[in-house]
């Protein structure tokens, strides 16, 4: 039989602290700080709601991460 994979592990990170950057400036940090996938989205974007381990997800509004969240 085989093994049952494991999901990678999430970075021990607070989204909180992105917001208020810029969207260049937070999708780069985020990486840097070991997000596999960064998503930055526009205000009221319509979304599939699953939750991905290890990706980090930005609201972008006028350049800016208005809202940031995990999955």
């Amino acid at each position: 039989m085989a093994p049952i994979p494991s999901p990678s592990a999430e970075p021990d990170d607070s989204p909180d602290t992105y917001v208020g950057l810029g969207s260049d400036q937070a999708e780069r940090l985020a990486r840097e700080r070991g997000w596999s996938t960064v998503r930055s989205l526009p205000p009221g974007a319509i979304i599939t709601m699953e939750y991905r381990v290890g990706r980090l997800n930005f609201e972008v509004k006028d350049g800016q991460v208005a809202r940031a969240w995990k999955g």
